[in-house]
């Protein structure tokens, strides 16, 4: 390879609970992980923050929660975002539809994410990047309202999925139904959020890989995938944890890949260095 190949390895959900923090730490000190996206209101979050403190080199992310998981501001302030117990909606297509079409939804959607950009800064952490859980961050409407925040917050680099299905099916033929819809719509979804970051001077890497794979970003997966990238600016990101939970299935799986010496040897052959956004917004 002549030219530089800076390779993000990132871990969602970093707050989500003790299990899933310290998964996350080991696979930064032991393996290849160089950055995290937070959950600010996580059960374990600020029990994350702390960690992140003592590991400067991990980089740190805002992971935006606008589905499957708890608010910042209380349900009286935003009705139509959340239950009484400050619950977002359990069902993404749903939750996307009502962030479309439902004009009193949109405007509290500024008021929550706003919050949890401010309980990010106030963290005292630097904000690395920002992505979302399941990806609810890359919704138009949702993605514009991150784009006039950037200035106030410093957001310097969103996540935007991008993977070929060719090879991911190459490797792993199962869901396909799923993949080849998601690719689709996620395709789509990209074309959007390039034209809207560039315009707005956002970085994002060139390919992202992670969605077709979920929950099974296994050793063997990143030894078939790695000598197919060709891109210059890739993230690869995954879901570690300790033990299978419901929002890390396949954690134990993706965190023993993190490990492992032989996805380090070979990033080493084909000339990736590691990185994080933080450092790729200065280059």
């Amino acid at each position: 390879m002549n030219k530089s190949h800076f390779l993000v390895i990132n871990a969602d959900d970093f707050g989500f609970s003790d299990d899933v923090n310290t998964a996350i730490i080991q696979a930064h000190e032991e393996g290849i992980l160089t950055s995290t996206s937070l959950m600010v209101t996580g059960d374990a979050a600020q029990n994350a923050i702390a960690l992140a403190k003592n590991h400067p080199h991990l980089a740190v992310g805002l992971h935006l929660v606008l589905v499957c998981g708890k608010s910042v501001l209380p349900p009286a302030q935003i009705p139509h975002l959340v239950d009484s117990q400050g619950n977002f909606s359990d069902n993404p297509t749903q939750a996307g539809l009502n962030y479309q079409f439902n004009q009193a939804t949109r405007a509290e959607l500024r008021l929550e994410i706003a919050a949890q950009l401010e309980k990010f800064r106030n963290s005292g952490l630097n904000l690395a990047h920002v992505d979302g859980h399941l990806h609810l961050h890359v919704h138009p409407v949702i993605l514009n309202i991150l784009t006039e925040f950037a200035g106030e917050f410093q957001i310097k680099f969103i996540r935007l999925p991008s993977e070929e299905l060719t090879k991911n099916l190459k490797i792993d033929r199962r869901n396909l139904f799923t993949k080849i819809i998601w690719s689709i719509v996620f395709g789509q979804l990209r074309n959007y959020g390039e034209g809207l970051l560039k315009t707005h001077n956002i970085k994002f890497a060139d390919r992202v890989y992670g969605l077709l794979q979920t929950g099974n970003m296994s050793e063997e997966y990143l030894l078939s995938l790695i000598p197919q990238i060709e891109a210059e600016l890739v993230e690869i990101y995954a879901h570690p944890a300790l033990v299978n939970t419901d929002i890390n299935n396949g954690g134990e799986i993706e965190l023993k890949a993190l490990l492992s010496h032989k996805v380090r040897e070979l990033l080493t052959v084909k000339g990736f260095e590691l990185s994080n956004c933080a450092k790729v917004t200065c280059l």
